[in-house]
């Protein structure tokens, strides 16, 4: 699977296939799309991945997009670009998440360097979402009263604590409590903080990349 996945949304064809031949000669694997419809007409999207946006499409504009991709809670990185850039269009662009902002013509250090970063952004949160995915699956394997247990320690309760609460022994608490690090792979109590800090912040973030095959 590739991790140079490049989304070039821009109706001017020459435009598009300029752009895409240069990163593909640059390394990178380019799809292009005419509209912002067409493009998310695709549906589900390979990741990593990124998306260079023309402003100024028939339909739906580029900006316009990226505010629908954002509502929608896909976190695709975003470069955005137009012939007809101003200060305004620029910061609305990266107070939506924009990665970067791009005038045509496009300098070409300048693009590869935008790619570049927008690139590095979405694999950490590829690898972040799959890591959550697989401490999810790791959670599942919990009984009830070790995820009880799980989520008390994490909230900072003793086990004289947990066990008052749930009237059994404190040494019941213990095994309950050794189980699930065992099943959480986890050494430390820090462990099974980071691992809930973790989860949370998946819940926060919204939804995860979807990584599939590029339509």
């Amino acid at each position: 699977m590739s991790t140079n996945l490049v989304y070039v949304v821009e109706d001017d064809s020459a435009v598009r296939e300029s752009l895409a031949l240069l990163l593909q000669l640059r390394g990178y694997t380019a799809i292009g799309f005419d509209t912002a419809e067409a493009f998310l007409a695709a549906g589900r999207l390979q990741r990593p991945a990124c998306a260079l946006l023309d402003v100024r499409l028939p339909g739906m504009s580029g900006l316009d997009l990226q505010r629908t991709l954002k509502e929608q809670g896909n976190d695709l990185p975003i470069v955005v670009m137009t012939a007809h850039g101003d200060v305004g269009t620029a910061r609305r662009a990266l107070r939506d998440g924009a990665v970067d902002f791009l005038e045509k013509p496009i300098d070409e250090a300048d693009l590869l360097a935008a790619v570049s970063v927008a690139l590095q952004d979405d694999q950490v949160r590829v690898d972040h979402a799959r890591e959550r995915e697989v401490m999810k699956a790791r959670l599942q394997r919990l009984t009830d009263r070790e995820t009880e247990v799980f989520e008390r320690v994490t909230k900072g309760m003793h086990n004289r604590e947990i066990a008052e609460e749930f009237g059994i022994s404190q040494r019941t608490v213990e095994v309950h409590r050794a189980r699930l690090m065992e099943k959480l792979q986890a050494r430390r109590v820090a462990d099974l903080f980071r691992l809930r800090f973790a989860l949370d912040e998946g819940r926060e973030g919204g939804a995860v990349p979807q990584v599939a095959r590029a339509a």
